[in-house]
This record gives C-alpha cells, sequence and structure tokens, in this order.
C-alpha cells in the first residue's frame, strides 16, 4: 500500500479525533437544549490558549489537557447559571447572549496570549516515532486518536447505560412528563451544557497541539464544528461520529491534493446529504 496513502489516512484520523471532540460538544447540547452555542468556537480557543499557558509553566501536556477542559467547563457553568438559565426557552436572546459570550472571550484572548499563531509543545515521552505499515508516524498522534475514542465511548455509556443518560434522552422527547416524573430537567440542562463546554476546551487543547492556535480563528472553528453536527444529523451522536471521521479524511486529502480548496471542500458533502437527507446523516426529523 502506498506510504502517502497510509500516511493520509492517518492524519485524517487524527483530525476526525478532533473534529469528534469539537461536534460532540455541540450536538449534545443541541439534542437536549435545542440550542446552538454560537460561543463554542471561542470556548475551544480559550481551552486551548489555557492548555498553552499551563504547558509553557509546568511541561505537562497531560496537565494541559485536563486544565483546559475544565476551566471551560467552569466558565460555562458559570455562564449557564448567571445568565443563560435566564433566556432559556427564547431563541433570540439565547442566540445573542453566546454570540455576546464568543466576543468577550475572543477579546481576551487577544489581551493575553501572542497574537501570532502558537502550538502546544509536545514531550518527546508522549511522542515516540512508531513504524506501521512501513511508515514512520509520531505516536503523540495515536494519542489523540485515543483520546477522541474514549470520548466517544464514554459518551455512549454515559447515554446508554447510565440514569442520567436516560433521563437526558427522555428530555429531549417529552420534557414535560420528565418533570412530572420528578427529574430536575434545570439540573440536566446544566449539567448537559457544562459538559458540552467541558468539550470544547479539551477539542481546543487537542486542536492546538496538532494544528495551530490562530487569534480569531473562533468564527472558523465554530463553523466547523456546525458542519460535523449538521453532517452527521442535529443531536445525533452516531451521527457526529461518522461525520467526523468522513470529514477529517476529506480534510487530510484535500490538504494533500488541493490545499487553496481544502477548506471548501467540506461544504460539498454537507450540500450533498442535505439535499437528501435535510436531518442530515444519521438524525431525526425535529
Amino acid at each position: 500500500m502506498n506510504a502517502k496513502f497510509i500516511l493520509l489516512i492517518l492524519n485524517g484520523l487524527t483530525q476526525s479525533s478532533i473534529l469528534f471532540v469539537l461536534g460532540s460538544g455541540l450536538t449534545l447540547a443541541f439534542g437536549l437544549m435545542r440550542v446552538i452555542n454560537l460561543s463554542h468556537g471561542a470556548f475551544y480557543l480559550l481551552g486551548g490558549y489555557i492548555g498553552y499557558s499551563v504547558v509553557k509553566a509546568t511541561d505537562n501536556w497531560l496537565l494541559a489537557l485536563i486544565a483546559g477542559g475544565l476551566s471551560i467547563a467552569l466558565l460555562g457553568f458559570i455562564f449557564e447559571r448567571v445568565m443563560f438559565s435566564r433566556v432559556r426557552g427564547s431563541d433570540l436572546p439565547e442566540t445573542l447572549l453566546t454570540v455576546a459570550l464568543s466576543m468577550v472571550i475572543v477579546d481576551q484572548t487577544l489581551v493575553y496570549w501572542p497574537r501570532n499563531p502558537v502550538t502546544l509543545d509536545i514531550p518527546s515521552y508522549l511522542s515516540p516515532p512508531i513504524e506501521l505499515l512501513g511508515i514512520t508516524y509520531p505516536g503523540f498522534r495515536f494519542i489523540m486518536m485515543g483520546v477522541g475514542i474514549a470520548i466517544a465511548l464514554s459518551l455512549w455509556w454515559i447515554l446508554f447505560k447510565t440514569k442520567l443518560g436516560a433521563a437526558v434522552r427522555a428530555g429531549v422527547d417529552d420534557r414535560e412528563t420528565v418533570s412530572a416524573l420528578g427529574v430536575n430537567i434545570t439540573v440536566i440542562y446544566s449539567a448537559v451544557f457544562v459538559f458540552s463546554a467541558f468539550l470544547g476546551g479539551i477539542a481546543g487543547v487537542l486542536g492546538g497541539s496538532y494544528l495551530q492556535l490562530n487569534p480569531g480563528s473562533d468564527a472558523m472553528i465554530l463553523t466547523l464544528s456546525l458542519v460535523v453536527v449538521i453532517f452527521g444529523g442535529l443531536g445525533s451522536l452516531k451521527g457526529a461520529v461518522a461525520s467526523s471521521i468522513i470529514l477529517g479524511q476529506i480534510m487530510s486529502f484535500g490538504l494533500a491534493y488541493a490545499p487553496q480548496y481544502s477548506y471548501f471542500l467540506i461544504f460539498v458533502p454537507l450540500a450533498i446529504v442535505l439535499s437528501i437527507r435535510p436531518q442530515g446523516l444519521l438524525g431525526r426529523k425535529i
């Protein structure tokens, strides 16, 4: 098998892992709350920058991953409790609040972090060269794939094997009945929003380790996450997995063979799928 082809496949899987972690947080929030969090790209960016600072200070990438995720989860909790919960159910105020939060976060990243693109340093012990099918590939990228797989399995277990997951899935279909059964749907909302923010922060650290963190790139990141969610199907975890894998490969091969069009190529399958299935690959009609 051609070495370049294998390399592009592996690069695509690495990018798929980042796209899944990024998109799964957004699709999880939409699945229950029916809200597209337009500050998700800013969560990614801030989580990445926090991870960058932790790596610079401690040279501990795993600590940076945890710090990036937990910091954004805390921010998401404060935002959801103090402001977002007050306008829940009102589509326009919800949207405007997330846009406002995004603007504030992006402005603060310009104040506290370098304006030039940065990348998280990966300790050598986390990235040994691995020989696979005739090519040498950085071991760290397999760790990134492992993080994506671990998060996917964790989400599946939580949603389909726990009482919390049952409450979340029931809340999607019939919120009033769930509330009548004594389940505090408000707490469920908060937990889902916070976990969605946590995944955004984790994705930022992963993305900043594989690619770069660029000031003001939150809009592009948000667009990518929306493509993952819409292509796979709004609120569908399986759809997020499928769309991430497909889009990751398109981005990898696009960068290799048509770099000037690589970003725009991801919209081609989106347009095709939506023309056939408006609800996305594995989504349900809303």
